[in-house]
């Protein structure tokens, strides 16, 4: 291992580099469990281990191949109506997350961070405590509106779940459809958050090969998580769901004050 860390990650000790595996096992076990929270737990526990840079570089390719996987568990054509049915949410966070991450060693990140963190902690904890918020049914305005906000944080932090499960929640979606739509989502979203930071310069071919080696990690967090949540009524699905969700808020707010 130590021939092959100057490679992987850049003066990371080989303790280290086991925790970052592990880091990696925990993102895919709260990933298969309520279906977002992977680049969140990464980022977090990458970055302080490793630059900045090489953290958001590290989630790319796990986040690609789990959302994928996660997007695909029913079948390519129940993928394809999620797809249809968020186009206007993905077209808008496509967008902005293309055009906010050519501004990711530029753009301070702790304003969106707290904008984003602020409002998704209010929501979770509101519904927590039984303050219900819902939408009847999906709306070309609010798709537009959230999605461009989880673009813009996507771009810049690779994170960009906390508002597109807030609105999932909101109107109410079945576990099973919510976890596939956010792998719809979210896997076209690592994908376009893939080739924008080939473009940025941070995935180059040292961060790529530190991602790759993250995959297999990840993807047996996720399996594990899985038979986790087939074994969860929908009610705790949600109360699980909205305490991630907290957290990852918190967190975000954590981010941007603390850094």
């Amino acid at each position: 291992m130590d021939a092959f860390l100057p490679f992987l990650a850049p003066d990371l000790a080989p303790a280290l580099f086991a925790i970052a595996l592990l880091i990696a096992v925990f993102a895919g076990i709260i990933k298969g469990m309520v279906g977002f929270g992977m680049p969140m737990v990464l980022v977090s526990g990458l970055g302080t281990i490793l630059a900045p840079e090489w953290a958001l570089a590290g989630l790319i390719l796990p986040t690609v191949v789990s959302n994928g996987v996660q997007a695909l568990r029913q079948g390519p054509g129940a993928a394809w109506q999620s797809v249809r049915r968020f186009q206007v949410f993905l077209i808008a966070g496509g967008i902005a997350l293309v055009i906010s991450a050519q501004f990711v060693r530029i753009l301070p990140q702790e304003v969106l961070l707290l904008l984003i963190g602020v409002p998704i902690t209010a929501f979770a904890g509101m519904q927590l405590v039984g303050i219900a918020l819902r939408l009847a049914r999906p709306s070309n305005r609010a798709e537009i509106a959230i999605g461009t906000v989880a673009g813009l944080i996507g771009g810049v932090s690779g994170v960009w779940g906390p508002p597109t499960v807030a609105y999932l929640t909101a109107l109410g979606t079945e576990k099973t459809e919510q976890i596939r739509v956010q792998g719809v989502i979210y896997g076209l979203g690592a994908v376009l958050l893939l080739f924008a930071h080939i473009g940025s310069g941070v995935m180059r071919a040292e961060t790529a090969l530190f991602s790759l080696v993250l995959v297999p990690p990840a993807i047996l967090g996720m399996w594990l998580g899985g038979r986790i949540h087939d074994r969860i009524e929908q009610s705790t699905f949600r109360k699980a769901t909205l305490i991630v969700l907290t957290l990852a808020g918190l967190n975000l707010i954590r981010r941007a004050l603390l850094g």
